[in-house]
């Protein structure tokens, strides 16, 4: 088990992090893109993790010279989702950490998901009652990369940024943490990458 006990407190991204549902939740942007009209990079939509639906629209309204409405493009993509009725899966290692500093350290979770989205998807898999916050894309006014996500995380924990790690899956979301001033732990592929981790955990 990694040792964190350096750090006060620590902070979970969800999607691709906690719950494995990046593939799910590419496949409904997939469809969303097919249906307005929008080239679909995979590897562009993935690095995009992270980022509230409705921001995203917005890139891709700038990127592409769209003038989609982002709230009936949001609402579309969340229905492509639903549809699939997907029960989401945890990412044992990811979650493992969680059980292990329950109660050691204070735990949070900033996501860009909504927070119903968010809610039902860690009710679901039991992780909502094993955290102290949680902050969605619903609370803040700047979603990832802007750091307001982690940055409320950490007030509602009362810890000062500086002394807690995220946990992230995107380079979007290392972005966000970073300028919270925190340090930052990447999962890729549910596998918490160990690079870099030996100057972090000293």
């Amino acid at each position: 088990m990694l040792d964190l006990s350096k750090y006060q407190g620590i902070v979970f991204d969800m999607d691709g992090t906690l719950i494995d549902s990046m593939g799910s939740h590419l496949r409904a942007w997939q469809q969303t893109c097919e249906t307005f009209n929008y080239p679909f990079d995979v590897d562009y939509m993935h690095g995009l993790g992270g980022i509230p639906t409705r921001k995203t629209v917005e890139i891709l309204n700038d990127k592409y010279q769209k003038e989609h409405d982002p709230d009936e493009v949001a609402l579309h993509k969340r229905d492509f989702w639903l549809a699939m009725g997907e029960s989401p899966v945890i990412i044992e290692e990811t979650v493992n950490v969680l059980k292990h500093y329950q109660g050691k350290l204070k735990m949070g979770i900033g996501t860009g998901a909504e927070r119903p989205h968010a809610e039902q998807m860690l009710q679901d898999t039991g992780l909502l009652s094993m955290v102290e916050t949680l902050v969605t894309a619903t609370d803040v006014t700047h979603g990832k990369p802007h750091p307001e996500t982690f940055l409320t995380v950490a007030r509602n924990m009362g810890i000062e940024p500086q002394h807690c790690v995220v946990f992230e899956d995107t380079q979007i979301g290392f972005e966000a943490a970073t300028r919270a001033g925190m340090d930052c732990i990447l999962v890729q592929n549910g596998q918490i990458q160990m690079e870099g981790l030996s100057r972090l955990l000293k």
